[in-house]
C-alpha cells in the first residue's frame, strides 16, 4: 500500500477512522502525540488513527471546514460521526472509538 492514500478510501472503512487534523507549528497538536499513541495502544485494530497536516492538505481542510487545529473527526463508512476541536483526553477519544465500533469495551459497563 502506498504512503499517499486517497482520502475517500481512508474514510470508507467499516472500521472507525479517527483523523487528527494538525499542523507542524501547533503546540497543542504536538502535545497530542503521546495521547494518540496511548489511544492507539488501547484500541488496537478496533480503529485507524491517522494524522493529516492541514498545511499540506489545504483543499481537504477547507472542504471539511477545518478552522482550528487540532481538529479530530471520526469517520466510519464514509460518514463523519463525531467532530471536536482542541486537545482531547485519552479517555474521551477511546470512548468515542468504542462507541462507534462494533467492539464492546469495559468503559461501556
Amino acid at each position: 500500500m502506498s504512503k499517499k492514500m486517497n482520502f475517500e478510501d481512508l474514510i470508507n472503512s467499516d472500521r472507525p477512522t479517527l483523523i487528527d487534523f494538525s499542523a507542524e507549528w501547533c503546540g497543542p497538536c504536538k502535545a497530542m502525540a503521546p495521547i494518540l499513541k496511548e489511544v492507539a495502544g488501547l484500541v488496537g485494530n478496533e480503529a485507524k488513527i491517522v494524522k493529516i497536516d492541514v498545511d499540506k492538505n489545504r483543499v481537504l481542510a477547507n472542504n471539511l471546514s477545518i478552522r482550528g487545529v487540532p481538529t479530530f473527526i471520526l469517520f466510519k463508512n464514509g460518514k463523519a460521526l463525531w467532530r471536536q476541536s482542541g486537545m482531547q483526553s485519552t479517555r474521551t477519544l477511546t470512548e468515542i472509538i468504542h462507541k462507534y465500533s462494533d467492539v464492546k469495551s469495559d468503559i461501556d459497563n
